[in-house]
């Protein structure tokens, strides 16, 4: 069982749990992105299990009619076995949201799986217009010209600061820095698109941006953050008006997942401390 501490930031272990915190988020005014936490499988097997395991996942939340999209990691579904085996299964949970009237996200994982991941993307999108949505990082010096490269993309596009320790040859290391590339960068995306939009960001000052830009050009955007982060600011948005979409993870990998968060911010401890004090 998961504990009070890590509870804050996981929705559980299984299916029938993550779909009760969906519905709990949605009387709320909140849309939910569910991933199933793994990672890193270089085990053909493993991949599949976890393709599988989605492919059921995209059947439940369009049987529960509940207002949930799916995330997938690269990684986990075959990117480390090889990039063919990725696509080819990135392209099936595709098919199947597709066919079910769902949607998928594909998150951004370190500098190197770029290229592979926008390719797939590219790819799918093109055959399963508006099924998909790619996350990409402000923070890789790359990504301006990647966003430029994907403006007309049928797909939706979520923008993050990044949190990879990359290095400075590929990334900016400074926070000003990266925060500077996502103010261009959701500059860009507002100017070039008139939908889909997802700002991924608990930062105030952006979503404030974000708002005025879609004021400006008429962009629809919806705002993305994770679950068991600013949970109050999510619900004080969504009662503005603003779609707001929350990000929950589920299943049996918790632990990781979960010192990950504390280790990012440390404001998140204190949440997770707080959870367990009942405060």
């Amino acid at each position: 069982m998961i504990p009070p501490i890590a509870r804050r930031f996981v929705a559980g272990e299984s299916v029938p749990e993550v779909l009760d915190h969906v519905r709990a988020c949605n009387e709320d005014g909140v849309a939910v992105v569910v991933n199933l936490l793994g990672e890193h499988h270089d085990d053909p097997a493993a991949a599949r299990a976890d393709v599988d395991a989605y492919l059921g996942l995209i059947d439940d939340v369009a049987d529960s009619g509940l207002d949930a999209r799916v995330s997938v990691k690269p990684s986990q579904i075959g990117l480390d076995v090889s990039t063919d085996l990725f696509e080819e299964h990135y392209r099936e949970i595709v098919a199947r949201a597709h066919e079910r009237d769902a949607f998928v996200w594909c998150d951004m994982e370190d500098a190197d799986t770029t290229d592979a991941t926008l390719d797939a993307f590219e790819s799918i999108a093109a055959e399963y217009p508006w099924s998909v949505g790619q996350c990409v990082q402000s923070n890789l010096r790359r990504t301006r010209e990647d966003l430029e490269r994907l403006a007309d993309v049928p797909g939706e596009i979520r923008l993050v600061k990044g949190a990879y320790d990359e290095p400075a040859s590929v990334a900016y290391t400074e926070k000003s820095r990266v925060d500077e590339a996502y103010r261009e960068d959701l500059r860009l995306l507002f100017e070039r698109r008139d939908r889909g939009v997802a700002v991924g960001s608990h930062d105030p000052a952006m979503i404030s941006l974000a708002d005025r830009l879609a004021r400006d050009h008429g962009t629809d955007y919806e705002v993305q953050m994770l679950m068991g982060v600013r949970e109050d600011a999510q619900r004080d948005l969504a009662a503005q008006g603003v779609d707001v979409v929350q990000y929950a993870p589920y299943g049996d990998k918790w632990l990781s997942y979960f010192y990950r968060r504390v280790r990012e911010r440390r404001e998140n401890l204190t949440f997770a401390l707080r959870a367990v004090a009942g405060r």
